[in-house]
This record gives C-alpha cells, structure tokens and sequence, in this order.
C-alpha cells in the first residue's frame, strides 16, 4: 500500500502499471457508447462521431430504441460487439449504473473502457478496477473528462476548441483546468499528441505513474503536461516512475489546491489533505527531484512548455 492508502485503508495502487498500460486509438477504432438514448448520450455521442470517432453503436435497455441521430442502437453490449466489432465503449449512464455497464461490456469482449460519471459508489469502483484488471482490459475513469487522439478520436467530453494536433501529452486528474490547458495550447500553436484524463477520485482505472511508459514510447508526445492537484500520492508515484525511467522528455506540472486547507475535500473525492499527507509542497519537491518544472500557473506552464519544445510562439 501507498501512503495514501494507509491513511484511507484504500489500496491506490493499479496492476495497470504492472502490465503496461495500453491505448491504441485512432479514427479507425470502432467505438459504441452506452446509455446512448441518455441525455449525455444524445448530446455527446454525435459530437464524438463529428470529432473523427468511429462511433458504430450505441446501448440503451429501452425497447423502442432504434438508432440515435442515424447511429445503431443494440439492447446490450453483446449483441452490439457481434455487430459491429466494437473494441472500446463510452459509458454515459448514471452513478448506480457503472458497474454494472462495465462489467457487461468487459463481458463482451471490450478492451478500453471510459466512465466519464461522477460520483461512482467506492466499492462499486474497487470491484470495477479488479474486474477491468482481472480482463487486461483498460479502464479510464472514473469522473474523468474522457481521453482524446487529436485528429484521430475522441471518447468523452474534451470540448473541440481546445483539441488539435501537436507535441504535448496532457494527463489531468482536473477536467476544467485541462480544458483551459489544451485551449492555451491550441492558441500557442503546440496541440496535444494524446489527452488523457485520469479523473479525480480516489480509486480509478488508470493513475499518473501507469502513463509513464506509455508517453515514453509514444512517438508523436514530445513533452508532458501534467495538471494534477492535492490530494492522495498520485504526483508522487508518477515522480518516482519518471526518475527511475530515465524519462527522457520534458515534463511541466501544475498542482492545484495549493491554497486549499487540510482535512476539506477540494472539489475531487480525491483532493483531500490530512497534515503533510497529499500537500501541494510534498507533491512539488517529488517533482522537482524527479526534473519536472512545477509551474505557478497555466500560462506559465505553457510558456515553459513552448521553451522546451523551442516553439517561439509560446515563448
């Protein structure tokens, strides 16, 4: 167990890390959404279609259900994979609903699997990550904006101003910073190679740290925007894979909840500090001694990116 988890009596850790994490995604992965007929189905599965995703279906139990805005509506994820061939799915469906969601599309044969909900239940979470595990499937969430290949897919909510090709892999615990991020990155004229959301609660799919190997590899990431805040061990770990990983990129962080006092839940389930335990100043120093620039503020991170990479125009 983490620091983090003998506090909390939560085991943070991921065999994700130990197997390597995995995301193969372009315009050609075929991708279904469940809970399509939803309210955030309607709206977000034709905006992910209209980002280059290959949404070919879509799930929902309601027996009138035939297609939304011309997308196939199967009435579960079996019959939706039989047909279509579906190797990731977008779970739009309410907190209660999750685990059963995933749990069936694992069932299906699904490999990468994005719970952008909020407010998933802990030990639905916990028996979620052991299911996801136990499958070598991928899990990215939960309460996470989702995960993004400029030019190529989309799967969540990443608004399209602040998605474009370019050099800089995001990874976020924070949805609404990151945004802003990514716009300022666009506006500077970088763009990301990959945007990953990790989400912000305390027992997630996928963590910092299990990024690392992944980006290290990952040809068209040039540097490394990590936009993380208070709260639970995750900079840290993502510190210590990076040192001992000779990293060999660029990295600039921002923490956020520097201000935030000890002992109150910032926003995040996971943003949360009890005395040292989790503080902005202990995720810095981690940071720092692993080479990473731990900037003030966004703007500031961008600047630092654009010197690192020599774009004059973020300079």
């Amino acid at each position: 167990m983490t620091e983090s988890s003998a506090a909390t009596g939560i085991d943070e850790s991921n065999a994700a890390g130990a197997r390597g994490f995995r995301l193969a995604v372009d315009r050609h992965t075929p991708v279904i959404v469940q809970g399509i007929t939803g309210r955030a189905g309607r709206r977000h599965a034709p905006m992910m279609r209209a980002a280059g995703t290959a949404i070919v279906g879509g799930v929902s139990a309601r027996a009138d259900a035939r297609e939304v805005e011309g997308i196939p509506v199967f009435a579960d994820c079996a019959q939706a994979v039989q047909a279509t061939g579906a190797r990731a799915s977008v779970v739009l469906v309410g907190p209660e609903q999750v685990q059963a969601a995933v749990f069936e599309a694992l069932a299906a044969g699904i490999d990468l699997v994005v719970t952008p909900t909020e407010g998933v239940p802990l030990h639905d979470a916990l028996r979620i990550r052991a299911a996801v595990t136990a499958a070598g499937a991928v899990w990215i969430g939960a309460s996470t904006p989702g995960l993004a290949i400029p030019g190529e897919a989309k799967l969540g909510f990443l608004p399209d101003v602040s998605l474009a090709p370019g050099p800089v892999g995001i990874a976020s615990k924070s949805g609404t910073l990151s945004y802003e991020a990514g716009y300022r990155l666009v506006q500077a004229g970088l763009g990301q190679s990959a945007w990953i959301g990790v989400g912000g609660d305390p027992v997630k799919g996928t963590r910092f740290a299990d990024l690392v190997p992944w980006f290290s590899r990952h040809g068209t990431t040039e540097a490394v925007l990590l936009i993380g805040e208070i709260g639970g061990t995750e900079e840290e770990e993502f510190a210590a894979t990076v040192a001992s990983a000779a990293f060999g990129k660029p990295v600039v962080a921002l923490i956020a909840g520097r201000t935030a006092p000890g002992g109150v839940s910032m926003g995040h389930a996971g943003a949360i500090t009890w005395g040292t335990h989790g503080t902005w100043e202990a995720k810095r120093d981690a940071l720092e001694r692993a080479g990473a620039l731990v900037c003030a503020s966004l703007p500031e991170a961008v600047r630092a990116i654009g010197r690192a990479l020599g774009r004059s125009r973020a300079s």
